[in-house]
């Protein structure tokens, strides 16, 4: 069994019902505490003040406090390795191998598979090893957010999770569910992806028809070099999908990080680059991305896959109005 050090921490501390009844405090009679689980709760303000993400993780913890035995699969796993989430998963995901078929009690989801698995314990706690969990995710997610998610694993594992591995993984496992859904995905993971927008985007451009982009492209200008998410030499065009991580979170990084790019996007301009910006919701959204390239000077070179593009965000394993992941 593998090893790992790097599972994410519950971002806010669980407390057993239990063990505060021992020292006199009854959290069930508590304002400022949450229950997240039966038997298991945690600070209200934490939780309300907490990204959906974390959330989740606070209650994929709490699982593991209430069900020691837990084995965490799918969005549950990605949380723990630190993979992307999109929005707030409705339900907890764990495996059991003993059952002969999965189901659903409350909001956790238990699966099983014919197929073996490999595992990861740390902590007391166990999940899926980082591939399964990539080839889980891929099966049921929507087709942008799935190669997400083997990017984010390329670039975050590169010694345990490969493009070929993955590959030769999917083509051992019996379960037919969402299968077609791997080569897709594998075909065009890329490492360099710096974000799940990046990730999200590369999708977005397919689908819509334009040429394919080069990725992370060098600019030299005038001593400085600077990278761009996309290129189009041709046209001389860059496409710059934003996220607030870009910036930080403390003001005076964010205000130097804001002026960085400024100064950025005008030398290339200078240099006589065009420059298209756009942000998650434009790219999940579809027609942000696509108007930001158009009025750039890119233009489509084959049929938009209207289908796709009419289901890039509809994930249904989240709950509803989720906002963008992490």
């Amino acid at each position: 069994m593998l090893t790992s050090t790097e599972l994410a921490p519950s971002p806010s501390p669980l407390i057993h019902a239990r063990d505060a009844r021992a020292t006199g405090l009854h959290l069930e009679l508590s304002d400022t505490a949450l229950r997240v689980r039966k038997g298991v709760y945690t600070s209200r303000a934490r939780w309300e003040g907490a990204a959906e993400w974390e959330r989740y993780l606070i209650r994929v913890h709490a699982l593991a406090h209430a069900r020691p035995d837990a084995v965490f699969s799918h969005e549950s796993a990605a949380a723990l390795w630190g993979l992307p989430l999109f929005g707030h998963p409705r339900d907890v995901h764990i495996f059991d191998e003993r059952r002969s078929r999965s189901l659903r009690y409350g909001d956790v989801t238990v699966h099983t598979s014919e197929d073996e698995r490999s595992f990861v314990e740390h902590g007391g706690l166990r999940i899926t090893s980082p591939d399964d969990t990539v080839l889980d995710l891929v099966r049921c997610l929507p087709a942008a957010f799935g190669l997400a998610v083997v990017d984010a694993a390329l670039r975050m594992f590169p010694d345990a999770v490969t493009s070929d591995g993955l590959r030769l993984l999917s083509t051992q496992q019996r379960n037919i569910r969402g299968r077609a859904r791997i080569p897709w995905a594998l075909d065009r993971a890329d490492a360099r992806a710096e974000s799940v927008g990046e990730s999200v985007s590369r999708a977005v451009i397919e689908w819509w028809g334009f040429p394919e982009p080069q990725l992370q492209r060098a600019h030299v200008i005038e001593g400085r070099t600077y990278r761009s998410d996309f290129a189009w030499p041709d046209v001389r065009v860059v496409g710059e999908s934003d996220g607030w991580e870009k910036y930080g979170t403390v003001m005076d990084d964010a205000r130097r990080a804001v002026r960085a790019e400024k100064r950025r996007e005008n030398d290339l301009r200078r240099d006589g680059w065009s420059v298209a910006r756009w942000d998650f919701a434009d790219a999940v959204r579809g027609i942000g991305l696509r108007d930001a390239l158009l009025a750039a000077g890119v233009r489509p070179v084959r049929r938009p896959q209207t289908a796709r593009l009419h289901a890039i965000g509809r994930n249904a394993r989240s709950l509803p109005a989720a906002p963008p992941p992490r």
